[in-house]
């Protein structure tokens, strides 16, 4: 791997999901990420942004080698994901950490925090107790539960949601990963912490120089957390850009309406002249043709946006678009 390469790539990524009536009638696929591209770079934050059901977690899930890919590939620090068996996708999970929506879901009721701590080091190899209790105390510190030998002893329903979260953050970096996942981390806690959480993940990503993919459909935490941002609509990375400029200067109609949609208290930042769609996104199991946000796009153009997929545009530097108002034959 040359200095530049990116940690993480992803290349035509399908993931479609057959649907069957009956048990054995095919009705069709869930087309859940229809043909993305990306590209990670070591020690980036980068956030995935979009509507419940835009195709996100499933994104997520692919990453993390749990739904296999239906077309394209996925590939980390150069090693193609689907080709790694055995101990190589061992490695490769011991790499990618995994920060669940859900903290209580995520933790195994049964178990007490020292127990479901030791598993996951016992899994990939690290035999010394001692140096197992060494790496515990030293994580459970970095996620700023101090209180350390009472926390060891607790079982998951004994913890607040804020320490729970703190508890599966912990997990994820036992193994010393290069990338975190996290998907939808502060959306089940309480308002008072999620601040205290999305700080916390800041921190450890830039004291660790992790490479860190932040999955969420709240536009309002992004702006001091990612280096860059990818909107999702139906599927398809329909925007990307650097945050702020993408924040600053929103150039698809899908983000102008996200963004349109926050209660924003910036004078500088007003968006009362957006149009806020209504509608709800299209089923993945049967999109419309040409470009997938028309049917709720306030700017459609007839004849072309309902008809014709948009290629990707570069309206400002930078920045990417897969709308045809960037199309200079319209004006744009």
């Amino acid at each position: 791997m040359t200095a530049g390469s990116p940690l993480l790539q992803a290349s035509n990524l399908h993931t479609w999901f057959e649907l069957r009536q009956w048990g054995f009638l095919r009705v069709g696929s869930v087309r859940a990420v229809d043909g993305v591209n990306f590209a990670l770079a070591r020690g980036e934050s980068v956030a995935f942004v979009g509507e419940s059901g835009c195709g996100k977690s499933s994104l997520a899930r692919t990453l993390l080698g749990l739904h296999r890919p239906t077309r394209g590939e996925v590939t980390f620090d150069g090693e193609e994901l689907s080709t790694l068996k055995g101990k190589a996708r061992q490695r490769y999970l011991a790499r990618v950490g995994y920060v669940q929506q859900d903290p209580f879901g995520a933790l195994p009721p049964f178990m007490d925090v020292r127990r479901l701590l030791n598993e996951p080091l016992i899994i990939h190899g690290v035999r010394d107790p001692a140096a197992r209790e060494e790496r515990i105390r030293r994580v459970l510190e970095e996620v700023r539960l101090t209180r350390v030998d009472e926390i060891l002893s607790k079982f998951p329903h004994m913890l607040s949601g804020g320490q729970q979260q703190r508890i599966v953050i912990a997990r994820a970096l036992l193994l010393e990963p290069a990338m975190i996942i996290a998907d939808e981390p502060v959306s089940m806690l309480d308002a008072s912490v999620r601040v205290e959480i999305l700080n916390l993940l800041r921190n450890i990503q830039r004291e660790r120089e992790l490479t860190l993919a932040f999955i969420t459909h709240d536009l309002s935490t992004v702006r001091h957390f990612a280096d860059r941002i990818f909107v999702m609509y139906a599927g398809r990375i329909v925007e990307q850009a650097p945050v702020d400029e993408l924040l600053d200067h929103p150039q698809h109609p899908y983000t102008q309406s996200l963004l349109a949609a926050i209660a924003d208290v910036d004078a500088d930042n007003a968006l009362e002249e957006r149009d806020v769609p209504g509608g709800e996104p299209p089923s993945l199991l049967n999109p419309p043709p040409g470009c997938r946000f028309h049917p709720r796009c306030p700017k459609a153009i007839a004849g072309t946006c309902d008809v014709r997929e948009p290629p990707r545009f570069a309206p400002r530097e930078g920045h990417y678009s897969d709308c045809w108002l960037h199309d200079e034959r319209h004006g744009s």
